[in-house]
């Protein structure tokens, strides 16, 4: 297990096809909290002269021992380039990544003791789910580290070469159990397969090929071919996406179990919000190549950074109104006047006379009577779930809302009803910046 550090890692890609990008040194290197290795540093105005597309800037990041970290973002932000700069299958233009102790910028794939799973499993099509699985430890010095094998200086005259013993098990590998031979090493491996296919149900799927598995067993095979390593580190990109609703949400909750049963450090890559929010310890939410916000899932939800994590955040998402200021309480758009609580009249003070977005979520919308302070809407669409009824209203000469109200209120397509705003629940953003605004709660 290990901490996992980005330190203001970059990634540029050339503009154009064979063209390289230079990443002078122009900046003052920042330091490493590990051994005080020098970052390597981006001059950005550089990489826009030489055509370059920055896809990933600043990125600064810390996973802790253990942690289930979830990257999430629309297709496109760079959180699938993260992830592959760290396993060591891009190279990065700037910046420095740590796994453990260890300073992994210029270590191969092989060498950074990092499991990933694919979006597309990555199973080899001939071989069983048994030499899946045992695919990577037959390359590792796992029998040595683990059952004590000797080293070539310790062995006997008579002890069989490692060569000869590898040849003996390829060959005798699909005769009757019986006739095979097993050296030291495959013993191990033969162990630490069938230990992982116990943890993920898989036993009676050992001599299937991949052909002959559905969806969600394919994707347990790649898991158990990624624990089967026992890495530092695992990296999952996107590994639900192929999957129907109901199988996604099962294998959603069977990936957490065996997290938290193993104790691995995860990072975990997925645009679905929801997925995000039900895994992660804590979610980074990315866009256009940054971090926009790092916070376990409920802060994420519940005090958002800006205005983009409030509408990435949340199923349906939350709603925008401009809005006018007008110190020390009062909120003023075309349609409604509201009055907020005390604790923002500190803060609305500095934007007495100003234009703001007001962000509610659809659940603390709520149907209610004519008032001054209540938005009078037309219903355009009902979709009605059974747990949760979903409207789809628009305000004259305004945009639409989405609003969640209980089920058992019944609201026709086309009915004009009048809609409260919860006031303790609003959001206030800079429609310059996109920054939230917020009060001081100790006030």
């Amino acid at each position: 297990m290990a901490r996992v550090v980005l330190e203001n890692v970059y990634k540029s890609f050339s503009g154009r096809k064979g063209e390289r990008t230079v990443t002078p040194v122009t900046a003052e290197p920042l330091l490493s909290p590990v051994d005080e290795a020098p970052l390597v540093t981006v001059d950005k105005s550089s990489s826009q002269k030489s055509g370059s597309v920055n896809v990933l800037r600043r990125i600064n990041l810390t996973i802790e021992d253990g942690e289930f970290m979830v990257l999430v973002g629309p297709s496109g932000c760079g959180k699938s380039t993260l992830l592959r700069l760290i396993a060591g299958l891009e190279q990065m233009t700037g910046g420095n990544i740590w796994v453990g102790e260890q300073l992994v910028n210029a270590l191969p794939p092989k060498e950074r003791d990092i499991a990933m799973v694919f979006q597309n499993y990555a199973l080899y099509p001939h071989l069983t789910v048994y030499d899946n699985i045992a695919f990577g430890l037959r390359r590792t010095k796992l029998g040595s580290r683990e059952q004590g094998v000797k080293s070539e200086e310790e062995q006997s005259p008579e002890q069989i070469p490692e060569w000869v013993e590898n040849a003996l098990v390829g060959i005798t590998r699909s005769l009757p159990k019986g006739l095979r031979y097993l050296s030291d090493k495959e013993k191990a491996v033969d162990e630490q397969v069938r230990t992982v296919a116990q943890l993920l149900q898989i036993e009676p799927l050992l001599n299937r090929l991949p052909k002959q598995l559905s969806g969600g067993q394919k994707q347990r095979v790649a898991l158990g071919r990624a624990i089967a390593r026992n890495p530092q580190v695992f990296l999952m990109d996107e590994p639900l996406s192929n999957l129907d609703a109901k199988l996604r949400a099962e294998t959603r909750t069977q990936i957490v179990k065996l997290q938290r049963q193993l104790g691995t450090t995860t990072i975990y890559v997925t645009h679905d919000q929801t997925e995000a929010m039900t895994m992660g310890d804590r979610i980074a939410v990315m866009n256009q190549g940054q971090i926009q916000q790092i916070a376990p899932p409920l802060e994420l939800y519940k005090h958002p950074a800006n205005q983009f994590v409030a509408e990435f955040i949340g199923s349906p998402p939350m709603n925008f109104l401009p809005v006018q200021i007008k110190a020390p309480l009062l909120i003023h758009h075309s349609q409604f006047r509201l009055t907020l609580p005390e604790v923002w009249a500190s803060v609305l003070q500095n934007y007495d006379g100003r234009s703001l977005t007001l962000g509610i979520r659809p659940e603390h919308l709520s149907l209610s009577v004519p008032a001054p302070k209540n938005l009078s809407v037309q219903v355009d669409l009902v979709e009605a779930l059974g747990n949760d009824t979903y409207l789809s209203v628009s305000l004259p000469k305004a945009s639409t809302l989405q609003v969640r109200i209980p089920p058992d209120q019944l609201v026709q397509i086309g009915e004009q009803i009048w809609l409260s705003i919860a006031v303790d629940k609003i959001h206030l953003f800079d429609p310059q910046t996109g920054r939230a605004i917020r009060f001081d709660s100790n006030t």
